[in-house]
């Protein structure tokens, strides 16, 4: 059962990052690339009858979290505090730039809030990437210094950064050299996913420069991909264990790929939705290829004194998940119902919606 509910939680964040992802890459993209109103009016159009919805998914998959592994969730919301509510005042302002722009009909104003809506999609972009640094490269749980601990053997500290901005930091910060370079692959990897659902919902007169723009973000991304896993190798040299130990994971790596010769070839493509695919594909792919690698691992530990949390020893209950289960069904069931009534009233492009 806990294997189970391990997969639910990376299936719930994967749509989230899926989903919503592509809401902060079009706000990246309002952000340096759209130059007039009537490109500004597409991009919103574009995200604006899905954006709010998509964000239930960060909320779901805080609750699986809370539900299935509460170890877990105390540990990281406590360590991970100054970000978490960093990260909660970014979403507030994203959500605000997009539904105050348009109240008052002055260019100050519009444009005040547009900075606030692209500059809280990029970093929630980095911040997210960063926090996936942070659980693949691990945490001081409890605290060790010369090996005695200073808390209770699931909690820890990090700062926004530490003063080597290192990752092999006795005391590691939310932000080093690592996780930053995991942050920046979100922010281009985003980029992409809001790019190719602009191309998907609208027929923007940036479309055609934005099929450039993928192709050259997506070459960018072999090089950046290339680069993390080689830092991912100096910090945890024993990374891959999973894969050799079971071959047919390779799978996922496979599947980023062929997403990103797939985003390469965008401008042979005759479907405005094919680009949206392959972008959807490497993220899927590259979030679940680093899940396996990780598991049963779910924060690893950089000290030899406390072990790190797993899928086993951070778990709730049997009952707990048993009983959770029922209700994940029914709840899930729910909001695929409601997303299928969403996507199906807003099918097709968007250039005539008059979003406010």
């Amino acid at each position: 059962m806990e294997i189970l509910w391990a997969v639910i939680l990376v299936m719930m964040l994967t749509i989230f990052i899926v989903m919503d992802g592509a809401d902060f890459g079009a706000g990246i993209i309002h952000l340096f690339f759209a130059k007039t109103e009537k490109d500004k009016k597409s991009i919103i159009n574009a995200i604006g009858p899905f954006w709010d919805g998509n964000e239930v998914w960060l909320i779901a998959g805080g609750g699986v979290l809370f539900l299935a592994f509460p170890t877990l969730y105390a540990s990281s919301f406590s360590g991970f505090y100054l970000p978490l509510i960093m990260v909660l005042w970014l979403l507030i302002f994203r959500g605000i730039g997009l539904e105050l722009r348009n109240l008052v009909d002055n260019n100050i104003w519009k444009t005040i809030w547009d900075k606030a809506f692209g500059i809280s999609s990029l970093l929630l972009a980095l911040f997210f990437g960063a926090a996936l640094g942070n659980v693949v490269r691990g945490v001081n749980l409890g605290g060790v210094e010369n090996g005695i601990a200073k808390y209770e053997s699931i909690y820890f500290f990090t700062p926004l950064w530490n003063e080597n901005f290192s990752p092999l930091n006795i005391h590691q910060g939310v932000l080093d050299w690592f996780t930053v370079i995991i942050g920046v692959i979100a922010i281009v990897a985003l980029s992409i996913q809001g790019a190719t659902w602009i191309i998907f919902k609208t027929n923007s007169d940036l479309n055609s420069q934005l099929k450039s723009l993928i192709k050259k973000l997506a070459i960018s991304l072999i090089f950046l991909t290339l680069l993390s896993i080689l830092a991912w190798f100096y910090v945890k040299p024993n990374a891959l264990d999973n894969y050799f130990e079971h071959l047919v994971l390779w799978i996922f790596p496979l599947g980023s790929v062929i997403g990103i010769i797939g985003l390469i070839r965008i401008k042979s493509y005759k479907q405005d939705y094919t680009g949206f695919i392959f972008s959807t594909l490497f993220i899927v792919s590259s979030f679940a290829s680093t899940a396996v690698a990780l598991f049963p691992v779910l924060l690893p530990s950089t000290n030899d004194v406390n072990p790190a949390l797993t899928v086993y020893n951070a778990a709730a209950s049997e009952y707990s998940l048993n009983v959770g289960i029922v209700w994940w069904i029914i709840s899930f069931v729910l909001v695929i119902g409601y997303f299928y009534f969403v996507h199906r009233i807003f099918k097709g492009k968007l250039d005539d919606l008059d979003y406010h």
